[in-house]
């Protein structure tokens, strides 16, 4: 069997590493960090995501304000809020948790966002940036991909062969285009995709996002690979990921598990770029 690769303990590093710099900031009398996260209606996975946001907030010392909107709220009264948000200077990062009711257009809000406190890295002007390989604030998940296939000692993926499954903005195509910028070579797979199982069978590094429960088995995986999970589904009351983990473990190098996985890591880069937002501003 490959290594385990748990998020969670790289983040458990992350936030420490985040938090001495918070208790740094605070001893010498700085003004400390700020995230706003806006939740709209009481959609329950929404609800439960914005609650470990608040507690990583808390354990590094961070300032965290949710607000919280009623799903009846117009999309007007929430670009106001936004724009409000822009304006005041003490707010380093500003998160719209998704989905968004229906009668919302969910491109117009998050384009609202001051690209300068857009910490989720969706704003376009970010996206544009990554695109070109230059300074910006990274889309959390994938971010955090990348972190971890540092911490797994694959930096360079020079002529290795990267196969993500999904293509949504949020991870497919920005992790895509992360690992080309560090030289794999990238392939985009979909639910359009003919024979997808022998193109994941070729790849060295194969990342799985796009929520469907154990969808990835063992036939689809190349002995040696490394195998990063998304996918965070529910079945029978249980977690699992969009890998069968226990099917496919004995075949890779490196293997992330659901839970314990990217998830963790996904919360501890957008404490980090609210932090490096912060100093930006500074």
């Amino acid at each position: 069997m490959g290594t385990i690769l748990y998020g969670s303990e790289i983040a458990k590093d992350i936030r420490t590493s985040l938090k001495e710099q918070i208790d740094e900031l605070r001893e010498k009398g700085k003004r400390i960090p700020k995230l706003v996260v806006i939740l709209v209606g009481d959609n329950p996975a929404s609800l439960s995501y914005v609650t470990g946001k608040e507690k990583a907030c808390r354990e590094i010392g961070m300032e965290n304000i949710l607000l919280r909107l009623q799903e009846d709220t117009t999309e007007e009264a929430l670009l106001a809020e936004i724009h409000r948000l822009n304006t005041d200077t003490s707010i380093d990062g500003i998160l719209v948790q998704l989905p968004l009711p229906k009668h919302m257009d969910e491109h117009k809000v998050l384009f609202a966002i001051d690209p300068q406190k857009d910490v989720d890295g969706f704003h376009p002007y970010n996206i544009g940036k990554l695109m070109l390989q230059e300074d910006t604030y990274l889309p959390c998940t994938p971010k955090g991909i990348l972190r971890m296939l540092d911490t797994a000692g694959y930096s360079d993926l020079s002529g290795l062969r990267a196969v993500v499954i999904g293509r949504s903005n949020i991870v497919g195509k920005p992790v895509a285009q992360l690992l080309l910028n560090r030289n794999a070579t990238v392939t985009i797979c979909h639910s359009r995709t003919r024979n997808i199982e022998e193109i994941c069978a070729e790849a060295d590094i194969l990342i799985a996002s796009v929520g469907s429960p154990r969808l990835v088995t063992a036939d689809w995986v190349k002995k040696g690979a490394v195998v990063i999970d998304v996918g965070i589904n529910r079945v029978d009351g249980r977690l699992c990921g969009d890998v069968d983990f226990e099917r496919v473990k004995d075949k890779t190098a490196v293997i992330t598990p659901v839970p314990k996985g990217v998830g963790p890591m996904t919360i501890a880069m957008l404490l980090e770029n609210t932090l490096e937002s912060y100093r930006k501003h500074r």
